[in-house]
């Protein structure tokens, strides 16, 4: 689904005032390979994101939005990177800004694809010939391949 049901009910009361919400990035990595998916919505490739639900864990959130969004179940190994996105205002109006923590999982089982309908591709992309995608994207993923041991922080 792309709106989950607790941002609509918030939306019936703010209208499309800014809305400040927590997400994931989960950053699934097979071998020398990462899986990114093509946004319907953009036309962009990423990573798998979404948006955490009111009182779920976030690692379990990234677990969650993989399989949702790709089919392909993966195990959180570590948290990578938290930061704050720019503030995104959708074609409706609506405004937010999110606390995005970047997650790295490992590849347990499944074939890509575009399960619920977020996205119109999915796929395994080497590490060193990803499609174009966002600067910040790239960070995402880059930030989960360094084999430093601690997260990224932005202050």
């Amino acid at each position: 689904m792309p709106t989950p049901d607790f941002v609509l009910a918030l939306r019936e009361k703010i209208g499309t005032d800014p809305l400040w919400l927590s997400g994931v990035t989960a950053v699934v990595v097979k071998n020398d390979e990462v899986l990114l998916v093509r946004r319907s919505d953009t036309g962009e490739w990423t990573p798998v994101t979404g948006i955490i639900d009111p009182g779920e864990q976030p690692a379990i959130a990234a677990i969650r939005e993989v399989e949702e969004e790709a089919d392909v179940v993966a195990s959180v190994e570590r948290l990578v990177r938290v930061s704050v996105t720019n503030p995104v205002v959708y074609p409706n109006g609506d405004r937010s800004q999110y606390l995005d923590l970047v997650f790295r999982l490992r590849y347990e089982s499944g074939t890509p694809f575009p399960a619920d309908g977020e996205n119109t591709q999915a796929g395994w992309f080497p590490v060193d010939n990803l499609p174009p995608m966002s600067e910040d994207m790239v960070g995402r993923v880059r930030a989960a391949l360094d084999n430093r041991p601690e997260a990224q922080f932005f202050v």
